[in-house]
């Protein structure tokens, strides 16, 4: 256990740091000075995440400088924090990392290609926190870690020391503040992992356009043929069930950057959703928690140790994290071709949006920057009724710069190197959630098959009323009737009212993003 790392350089006194500690010593330590740490009957890592549970998307601060203010999309995404407010926060980090016995280093990378990748230094205070970023980016070498040198980005996780809500600009006791001068990210008040991993995405998401590469919230397979498919959507409609195909190589479930050779994963590893986890129904995800992953916030047998996955009383939120090479089929560098395949998923509660449907250019960039899926909410007489939830590039949280510059950037790419895009629907048929039921996900995998396989390509199509998208007539595997949304409700007056009202609020959303948008991506939304 290497215990003489210095930290000075930072203003970091404590002179026991252990950087880089095998996941064995990290469980150690986790068991020993974590409360309410335990090993699964599987070998997972058990812990527990304290009072946050999810990222605090309303609290995280983008420090204004010169020549990054300008760049920046100012607003609920992004709020600005002076230099001074930053720096009081980062005080109050160092004063909290100081007190300690001794604290975790993690270096590691992000990115998967060599031209691109950034050097990343977490410095942290559990060693769960350590070794779940340890999963989540890339390993290096005993070499390239004896070279790694100065780290181009740093996380300073004091996340069990709260931010001093009385400090300007702040809005609780949670902090995550980004820094692009100092190249830092400051976490007080939340000890949720996940706030490490995404602030490391926003990094990404500020660095990569610079250098003309697009950074992307999705998920990435590859075909035996070297066939690259991309897949976009918010959490709940199956972004990494539907990409952990036995059949195609995992290249990453998450985050990716498209480049001019191709694409690569920027994550080491994963961090899937694990309510309902099931051998049955993810046996991929199932067999990947062994010894070295982090199960977080999971409720368990106490003398078995056996994850309960349906029990949601702690959160429904809880996570499981791996690195990558504990998926059979990962492709190991995760590097890909360009994508042939973009796959839009949305999980419409609403029962309108089709099953499957074919993408022009103009719509595939308005579908990218609308975002769209549905939740369900509980009414105070407790009826049930959708809510559409849109979020700009299948990632509003993490974005740096206005939406329309990432969009931009994929219509280029997808007509440069010839990829088709496809909207999918992993929601409701047969009617609105309540009446109608949710596509089977055997139907999805045959939809995602005729693409692979170029049967799509070839079926005829039929316009779309609602959204005037192309509607294939038949997809081998999957039933007729249920590819055209309207034919599969039996009140057909109510479908049609809950389509325009599906209308009406994907074009409210858009009005902001109109100004930025071409008159083509504009008019290529549903039509009333």
């Amino acid at each position: 256990m290497e215990a003489l790392f210095s930290l000075e350089y930072l203003g970091i006194t404590n002179k026991t740091v252990f950087r880089n500690l095998s996941r064995a010593n990290l469980y150690e330590d986790a068991v020993r000075h974590d409360e309410g740490a335990a090993i699964s009957n599987v070998g997972g890592l058990m812990l527990r995440s304290g009072a946050k549970t999810g990222r605090s998307p309303k609290d995280k601060r983008v420090v204004e400088i010169p020549g990054v203010t300008d760049e920046v999309w100012w607003g609920n995404v992004n709020i600005p924090l002076s230099r001074n407010n930053f720096m009081i926060n980062r005080e109050r980090a160092l004063d909290y990392l100081n007190s300690l016995k001794h604290l975790y280093v993690f270096d590691g990378y992000a990115g998967w290609d060599p031209e691109y990748r950034i050097k990343v230094r977490v410095i942290c205070t559990r060693p769960y926190h350590a070794l779940f970023m340890q999963n989540m980016l890339i390993r290096p070498t005993e070499e390239q870690l004896k070279d790694f040198g100065t780290p181009d980005f740093t996380i300073l996780n004091s996340g069990a020391f709260p931010a001093n809500k009385l400090t300007d600009q702040m809005s609780s006791k949670t902090s995550i503040a980004l820094n692009f001068e100092s190249n830092e990210l400051i976490i007080l008040g939340s000890e949720y992992a996940g706030e490490m991993k995404k602030g490391i995405f926003s990094v990404m998401h500020y660095l990569m356009p610079k250098k003309g590469v697009l950074s992307m919230h999705c998920s990435a397979n590859e075909g035996e043929s070297g066939d690259v498919s991309l897949f976009f959507g918010l959490s709940g409609t199956g972004k990494t069930t539907l990409s952990a195909d036995p059949r195609r190589a995992l290249i990453g479930d998450d985050e990716h950057c498209w480049t001019n050779e191709g694409v690569f994963n920027i994550e080491g590893g994963c961090y899937a959703k694990a309510i309902g986890l099931s051998a049955e129904s993810e046996p991929e995800i199932f067999a990947a928690i062994r010894f070295g992953s982090v199960l977080e916030n999971v409720v368990y047998d106490k003398d078995t140790h056996e994850v309960d996955f349906n029990d949601t009383s702690i959160t429904e939120n809880t996570r499981v994290a791996y690195p990558i090479d504990f998926i059979s089929n990962a492709k190991i560098p995760c590097v890909g071709s360009h994508p042939k395949n973009i796959i839009f998923l949305t999980y419409d509660a609403f029962g309108v949006v089709p099953p499957i449907s074919k993408l022009s250019p103009s719509q595939a960039m308005y579908h990218f920057i609308s975002g769209y899926t549905a939740k369900v909410a509980g009414t105070e007489m407790g009826v049930t009724e959708p809510q559409a939830t849109f979020s700009a590039c299948f990632g509003n949280a993490f974005l740096v710069y206005h939406p329309s510059r990432y969009a931009e950037m994929l219509a280029e790419n997808m007509e440069k190197h010839g990829a088709k895009a496809w909207l999918i629907n992993t929601g409701m048929t047969g009617g609105a959630y309540g009446t109608g039921k949710r596509m089977k996900l055997g139907f999805t995998r045959a939809i995602i098959d005729a693409i692979h396989d170029g049967t799509l390509d070839q079926v005829e199509t039929i316009t779309d009323r609602v959204f005037g998208v192309e509607v294939p007539t038949s997809v081998p595997n999957v039933p007729t009737e249920i590819l055209i949304p309207r034919e599969t409700w039996a009140d057909k007056a109510a479908f049609d009212q809950n389509a325009a009202k599906l209308a009406g609020l994907f074009n409210k959303n858009f009005e902001q993003y109109k100004e930025g948008s071409s008159k083509e991506i504009a008019a290529a939304g549903p039509i009333l």
